[in-house]
This record gives C-alpha cells, sequence and structure tokens, in this order.
C-alpha cells in the first residue's frame, strides 16, 4: 500500500495561481474571436487554455487533497535566498536597462551578481563583469550590428572615434 506524500510548502498556492493564469489564458484567447467556429482565429487557444485548466484543476485538486505537513521551509528548501537575489536583480537590471544603457546596467549587474554568488574580491567582479560586457558588446553590436540601448553611455561617438581611428 503506497501512502500519499505529505504537500511540500508552496505546493497549494502555486498550483493556484497556474489554475487561476490558466482561466486568465482562457478569457484572453475567447477574447480574440469569441467560439464562432474551430476554424476561427482563437479555437487553437482556447483550446490549450482548456487542456491547462483541466490539467491544473486535476493536479490542484490532487495537491488540495494531499496531508500537510513537511519538515522543508519556503525559504530555507524551496525557495532559498540566492534566488530571492536573482530574481530581483533581473527585475531591477530590466528597470534600469531603458534609461542607463546595456553597457552600464550589464556591467552593474554582473558585477553585483558574480560578488554575491562567488564571494570573490570587487577586483575580479569588476574584471569579469567588464570582460564579459566587452565580449558580448564587440560580438552583438559590432559583429552582428544589434541595437541595444544606449542610454548614458555615447556609443554613437565612441565608435565614430574608433571608426576615424582606422
Amino acid at each position: 500500500m503506497q501512502t500519499t506524500p505529505a504537500r511540500r510548502p508552496g505546493e497549494l498556492i502555486f498550483n493556484l495561481f497556474l489554475f487561476l493564469f490558466s482561466l486568465f489564458l482562457f478569457w484572453s484567447a475567447y477574447g480574440i474571436s469569441g467560439f464562432e467556429a474551430l476554424s476561427s482565429p482563437g479555437a487553437v487557444p482556447m483550446a490549450t487554455s482548456a487542456t491547462m485548466i483541466y490539467s491544473a484543476g486535476a493536479i490542484l485538486w490532487e495537491v488540495f487533497r494531499k496531508p500537510q505537513g513537511s519538515a522543508e521551509t519556503l525559504t530555507g528548501n524551496i525557495v532559498p535566498q540566492s534566488i530571492v537575489v536573482t530574481i530581483v536583480m533581473v527585475a531591477l537590471y530590466a528597470l534600469l536597462l531603458q534609461p542607463l544603457g546595456f553597457i552600464p546596467t550589464s556591467i552593474l549587474f554582473l558585477m553585483v551578481m558574480i560578488r554575491y554568488l562567488s564571494r570573490r574580491g570587487w577586483g575580479f567582479c569588476i574584471g569579469v563583469s567588464v570582460g564579459t560586457v566587452a565580449l558580448i558588446y564587440l560580438i552583438f553590436r559590432l559583429i552582428f550590428t544589434v541595437l541595444m540601448p544606449q542610454g548614458i553611455v555615447p556609443e554613437g561617438e565612441i565608435l565614430a572615434w574608433f571608426g576615424n581611428l582606422f
């Protein structure tokens, strides 16, 4: 006879979120064109989101029936501090990318994250951050000519100055 494993911390809330998100997607898919025919533009998104609702509902029901109790904690085992710090830093990176630009925001992000995750010295963190961003910039901006948010660094003038050297 098998015993049902206990519900882990955060499992019920996460599955409830998935179920509600599936309902939102279904409502959005219905807003495309309603349900007129199987060949309508919203038919496939509605079928997909309906499958998501069914699956998320079945999983939610199973999770709800599990007994509560575990030695694990949400902050200790499921979502450790390093994951929370990384999520916050990615959100800050996204917010600062447009006003500051790619180069300073990426250097700052990498410098702080390398320092936090590796506990190395500031010299190492700055060197790796600047070198990595320089390599990414060379590959994507100069070789593939991908436009990146300029921000506070006058990239056009710097590239023109380098162009005049050669």
